[in-house]
């Protein structure tokens, strides 16, 4: 038996909970984040970040990024290498060019498939209701985030769908 069985509880699989919820969407989109990188940008305490913080690492989902001095603890999900320089960039490159093949091959995908679903819109916003909002579309996608590395829970006909969200100011 190892130390982490130990410390692990007797469930298997962490209860849903909406900062925890927050928090892995945050760490997909961003990579790594201290439980006070965390507290500002979710708008909680980093005293209750750092807590659904550890419980997500004592459940596996996520790791310590190890870290060569100060005080701060980052984390990110697990198994997770740090990105590298420009994968930001070349992920939008890869969105842009996937939607460019859609386009082009839109007719050839079977009649049920040839929706569109993509909009636009500016809006006024402060810096925080921008923050809100793109948590908003990350908490949307968390109920389909499993399916994945689960493809038996996969509704019958499930394809992979493309869910770009580009929440910025304008300047």
């Amino acid at each position: 038996m190892t130390e982490d069985d130990v410390s692990r509880p007797p469930e298997t699989v962490l209860p849903e909970h909406e900062v925890r919820t927050a928090l892995l969407a945050l760490l997909a989109e961003v990579g790594t984040v201290t439980a006070t990188e965390a507290a500002a940008r979710l708008g909680h305490s980093s005293g209750l970040c750092s807590f659904h913080l550890r419980q997500l690492a004592r459940y596996g989902r996520i790791e310590e990024v190890p870290v060569s001095r100060g005080r701060a603890k980052p984390w990110r999900l697990r198994g997770q290498a740090p990105e590298p320089a420009g994968f930001k960039d070349l992920a939008r490159g890869l969105e842009d060019e996937s939607y460019q093949q859609w386009l082009a091959q839109k007719e050839q995908v079977p009649e049920e498939w040839r929706r569109d679903e993509a909009f636009s819109a500016v809006v006024y916003l402060t810096p925080e209701e921008m923050g809100t909002v793109a948590d908003i579309m990350r908490r949307a996608l968390t109920r389909y985030e499993d399916r994945e590395q689960r493809p038996t829970i996969r509704p019958e006909g499930a394809r992979p769908v493309a869910v770009v969200t580009r929440v910025f100011p304008l300047v």
